[in-house]
């Protein structure tokens, strides 16, 4: 099976192709460009080194969120973009849940940490164990008082990496729990496409089952700032009345 990945979920962007469980080729930027700008031509050219084409893949797996609003729209788009001409089954992958296959080989206590502004982190939190990744919680938006009295009442004594662009602001606020806490090495901290090809290799060996390009739907856990702001003056216009 060869799985064209896809995360534009945060500030970098990734693109991968994995053959029947092997890494066969990832481009990785982190530049200011949009991804609308860079994710096409990263796609083209990984097709053209791999000596691969559209017609090849078997599967487009893609990061819908939580993370950047408009990421995470671009990513699933181009992900659409290409598999509909061709009805090539897809599939969503949180992008929490594939940050946690950065470290697949270590055995630990998983905290995906991205930066949700307002005191608060898109996280969840997953073991490893003996290279399999298991899921203890759902995606949630949580403050950093919480996260932090959760994990100092429920995780206490076990090794715990953080992994994500909210990794910094959440390791200061868990700097005077146990040194059992640490930040993963930059080049495994961010998202990459590899880890969403691993996750959704992991799910079709499961036993899930792929969706139609048409189901795939961005997850953002919460309204936008915009949204945000359009409700609190509806709000307020209806107190007024």
């Amino acid at each position: 099976m060869l799985i064209l990945s896809i995360d534009s979920s945060a500030t970098a962007a990734s693109v991968a192709l994995m053959e029947d469980s092997k890494l066969i080729g990832e481009f990785f930027v982190n530049t200011d460009f949009t991804h609308s700008r860079t994710l096409a031509p990263m796609i083209d050219n990984l097709l053209n080194v791999t000596g691969k084409s559209v017609a090849d893949i078997d599967l487009v797996a893609v990061s819908n969120g939580p993370g950047s609003f408009t990421g995470v729209r671009i990513g699933v788009s181009v992900a659409k973009g290409i598999a509909f001409p061709d009805d090539l089954p897809c599939m969503a992958v949180s992008t929490l849940e594939a940050m946690a296959y950065n470290l697949v080989l270590t055995d630990c206590i998983v905290c995906a940490v991205m930066d949700a502004r307002r005191n608060q982190v898109y996280n969840a939190m997953f073991s490893i164990e003996y290279g399999e990744v298991h899921r203890l919680c759902e995606d949630r938006a949580i403050s950093l008082e919480e996260l932090k009295a959760e994990i100092s009442q429920q995780y206490e004594g076990k090794r715990i990496i953080l992994v994500g662009d909210g990794s910094t602001i959440t390791m200061r606020e868990l700097m005077d729990l146990p040194k059992s806490v640490e930040m993963a090495p930059e080049a495994l901290r961010f998202q990459r496409a590899s880890s969403v090809a691993l996750c959704a290799q992991s799910r079709i060996n499961s036993g899930e089952v792929p969706k139609k390009s048409a189901e795939l739907l961005p997850s953002y856990l919460r309204l936008s700032q915009a949204e945000r702001e359009r409700k609190e003056k509806q709000l307020a216009d209806n107190k007024s009345e």
